[in-house]
């Protein structure tokens, strides 16, 4: 049986074809710059060397009929018809309290995430979307919808809970809900491996960043607390993004620019983080050479988003009491060694005690690093995210009929394919020989 996972960002599709009875990926890749301009996909397949492809995607639909296109290619593809794809999984990043695990995709649910659309305004227009263009292409096949929000569903009511009036829960749900859940809880996964114990067991800081970027404190291997919220607007600096703000700068911006609410909002969502900084630039990688070249505004950048990861590093060490380590994930956060060396800077008495040299050599979209000492007391670690392989067991689960529970426990420890992913041993010793112990 063969999954298509598809993974709609705000400037990005990825997506990654399983072959369930093997427990391999065939073929994974990712659309980037979408929207954006000069866009381009690499696509990889098991054992061949990545093929890159420049082509502008100027939309979402666009950009999926490119990666259906690419999966049949004769040259590189996996698939010798569409139709051997069985089932297809989609992220989706807000589901609210509508869905708390993993669904079957119907129209009804449809609509739901267009009427959620309007609590995370980058995403899930573009999920939906992706979902539409997949369900036209491949009618005749399961189509379920993976949660962002179902791994943060552990959080306590003091965590989540706005300290406004109480009817605004009761009444329009107004609480933090959380995102990212599956990539935090894949590194999750993966860095108490690397530890050497069960999830239950570890405490942690899993830093998911790119250009949506989010910080989740994991307690005993549960989510504890995060730093998006009632949308994903909350919390760090990102690509278009503010983050964390004083509500009162909305009524004033309105009065002073004779906007209304929904066009600041627009503004903090799309035209605010590291865009409103610069004034040019989302990709860190533009902005990072124009650091390099001079530019002040991308320095500023550079400087205000790092010290944003730094903040929320240290208050959820200080919530969470013991941490066992912090993780670094997705585009920036295995990519930017720059960004990680500033969000890290002067953290030694708390416990963390970073190896520059370590930490500018881990960049890499498909190896896991220690970037720490080897006598830090809190381990440092870059690990590629796989959000992709959660879809794939949440989709399986679900088409066999025992899919009962949700996401944030469908995909365990326990899970034959997550074993057979582990390989601790065999890790552990390719980075002895490699870079010596303890790298």
């Amino acid at each position: 049986m063969k999954i298509l996972t598809l993974n709609c960002g705000s400037s990005s599709v990825k997506y990654q074809v399983y072959d369930w009875e093997k427990r391999v990926p065939l073929a994974k890749g990712v659309v980037e710059r979408v929207t954006i301009g000069n866009s381009f996909i690499v696509h990889e397949v098991r054992g061949k060397e990545p093929v890159r492809i420049e082509r502008d995607c100027l939309s979402h639909v666009e950009a999926i009929q490119h990666v259906l296109e690419i999966l049949t290619h004769p040259d590189y593809g996996v698939l010798s018809d569409i139709r051997e794809i069985k089932a297809v999984g989609h992220r989706v990043v807000h589901g609210g309290e509508v869905f708390t695990k993993s669904v079957l995709i119907d129209q009804k649910a449809i609509e739901t995430f267009k009427e959620l659309a309007i609590l995370a305004p980058l995403h899930n227009p573009a999920n939906v979307m992706g979902i539409e263009a997949a369900m036209k292409v491949l009618p005749d096949i399961p189509h379920v919808a993976v949660m962002d929000t179902a791994f943060h569903q552990t959080m306590p009511s003091h965590v989540y809970l706005y300290a406004v009036p109480y009817e605004w829960y009761e009444r329009h749900k107004v609480r933090r809900y959380g995102f990212h859940g599956t990539s935090h809880l894949y590194v999750s996964r993966r860095a108490a491996a690397l530890l050497g114990k069960k999830p239950s067991e570890v405490n942690l800081i899993t830093c998911h960043i790119g250009n949506g970027a989010s910080i989740t404190a994991i307690k005993n291997g549960q989510s504890y607390d995060h730093s998006m919220g009632f949308t994903p607007l909350e919390g760090l600096i990102m690509g278009t993004r503010s983050g964390d703000l004083d509500p009162a700068i909305i009524p004033y911006i309105m009065k002073r620019e004779g906007i209304t609410a929904q066009q600041v909002v627009n503004v903090l969502n799309k035209k605010s983080g590291v865009l409103g900084i610069t004034g040019k630039y989302t990709d860190r990688r533009d902005v990072i050479k124009a650091a390099e070249e001079g530019d002040e505004r991308a320095k500023l950048a550079l400087k205000m988003e790092s010290y944003r990861i730094k903040k929320y590093i240290g208050a959820y060490m200080a919530a969470l009491g013991r941490v066992d380590a912090v993780v670094f994930t997705a585009g920036v956060g295995e990519m930017a060694w720059q960004i990680r060396e500033m969000a890290l800077e002067n953290l030694e008495n708390l416990g963390i005690r970073l190896d520059k040299e370590r930490n500018r050599k881990a960049v890499s979209r498909n190896k896991e690093f220690l970037i720490s000492t080897d006598d830090s007391p809190v381990k440092v670690f870059v690990i590629p995210t796989d959000e992709e392989l959660v879809f794939t067991e949440d989709v399986v689960a679900i088409i066999e009929g025992r899919y009962d529970v949700p996401s944030r426990f469908s995909y365990t420890f326990e899970s034959p394919s997550y074993r057979n992913l582990l390989r601790e041993e065999a890790y552990k010793r390719e980075m002895e020989g490699r870079n010596g112990p303890g790298n």
